[in-house]
């Protein structure tokens, strides 16, 4: 189901602080902002995924679908300093078990974006965002003259390769792989921040299979290792595009606690933000998108905030 931002209820965390008093420029979030509706050129488009079926099947803790809205409320605040127009495109509420109807709405959404020009940023929602997002992003990608070269990019501490008869949060890139192999391309995914003891070795088998390339957290201390940007430069070399998908609980518990599974060590924020500096200054980011916020689970909406920078950061 999708819903349209401008006529629901949930327009009403796009309101924050006005410095009327001010003499030069002190625009917030909430004062640009506008329905995507009322694009008059392309911008940056958020829109939401309000999913807790892929976690609940994942047997995690569920709490997600509220993880957009709370997002929206810490984003309403912040400074402007984005050089376009900024969009809201509303949210796809997955109701009840049907994840599967959900995740083929939202990519339509995000395929739809694409064509008018939007950089899309997806709010989530649980991680299976991620296979909504490729997908909605392949379909777009498809459609020029050759096969579409897309690497994905995942910060995160788990794999999410699982071998699982029902999609869900733990699948999406498994779920990537497949759709690669129907479609006859490269399967091109590097992730950073793996958790050694948060994936199976059954897992990194299937992850060696695939010709996946990983770095665990306890070596993605800097962006300038050599290990870290090895894997960065060898995935943008092999694409022309990448979609970059940022797993909330690849951070450590103690900054990001509203997460289904908060992460024993993780990795730190500044990293994170390295990241994403270096691609966006080397290649294409026409989708992106942060996962994984749980609003019940978070202690003084820290998780919130965090996601909130991130977001800002990628719309910048």
């Amino acid at each position: 189901m999708i819903q349209d931002q401008a006529n629901d209820a949930r327009i009403a965390p796009w309101q924050g602080r006005i410095d009327s008093e001010e003499a030069g420029n002190s625009r917030r979030w909430h004062q640009v902002v506008r329905p995507v509706a009322e694009a008059e050129q392309p911008g940056r488009a958020l829109v939401g995924f309000c999913s807790d079926a892929g976690v609940a099947r994942n047997k995690g803790r569920v709490g997600a679908s509220e993880g957009p809205l709370a997002m929206r409320r810490q984003l309403a605040n912040l400074a402007y300093h984005l050089e376009a127009p900024l969009f809201d495109a509303g949210d796809v509420v997955c109701e009840g078990d049907a994840l599967e109807d959900a995740q083929q709405a939202f990519a339509e959404r995000v395929t739809g974006l694409l064509d008018q020009g939007h950089r899309v940023i997806g709010l989530g929602g649980g991680h299976e965002i991620a296979f909504a997002s490729f997908s909605g992003l392949f379909e777009h990608a498809r459609r020029q003259a050759r096969p579409p070269r897309i690497g994905i990019l995942n910060l995160d501490a788990h794999l999410d390769l699982r071998n699982a008869e029902r999609a869900s949060s733990g699948t999406p890139f498994r779920q990537c792989a497949e759709l690669c192999e129907r479609e006859g391309v490269e399967f091109r995914y590097t992730c950073l921040g793996v958790s050694q003891t948060g994936n199976t070795e059954a897992l990194f088998e299937r992850a060696k299979a695939l010709g996946v390339e990983w770095v665990l957290d306890d070596a993605c201390r800097s962006i300038a290792s050599p290990e870290v940007k090895g894997a960065l430069d060898r995935l943008m070399a092999r694409v022309d595009m990448v979609y970059l998908t940022i797993c909330l609980d690849t951070l450590p518990g103690w900054i990001a606690p509203g997460v289904s599974a908060p992460a024993a060590r993780g990795i730190e924020l500044a990293f994170v933000e390295d990241v994403i500096d270096y691609l966006a200054a080397r290649t294409a980011l026409p989708m992106v998108d942060v996962a994984e916020l749980n609003p019940s689970l978070d202690t003084e909406s820290r998780t919130a905030r965090v996601a909130a920078r991130l977001v800002e950061r990628l719309a910048r």
